[in-house]
C-alpha cells in the first residue's frame, strides 16, 4: 500500500503540535523543570507544527484536485 505523500507531513505537523502544547503545560504543573530553553524549543516546535501542517494541507489539496 502506498502511502500518499502529505501523510508524513500531516504525522509530523501533528508531533510537533503535541509537543509544543504538551511541554509547557508540564512546566506548569513542575513535572518538567521550567528553562528558557525547553521553552524556546517548545514555541519553536509549535510554530514548525503549524507551518509543517498548512504545509500538509495544502498539498494534500493540490493532490485531490
Amino acid at each position: 500500500m502506498r502511502v500518499s505523500p502529505p501523510v508524513p507531513l500531516l504525522l509530523l505537523a501533528t508531533v510537533l503540535l503535541l509537543a509544543g502544547a504538551l511541554l509547557p503545560f508540564l512546566m506548569v504543573i513542575r513535572v518538567l523543570e521550567p528553562s528558557l530553553a525547553l521553552s524556546f524549543f517548545s514555541y519553536g516546535a509549535s510554530i514548525a507544527g503549524l507551518v509543517t501542517g498548512l504545509l500538509g494541507i495544502t498539498y494534500y489539496g493540490r493532490t485531490r484536485r
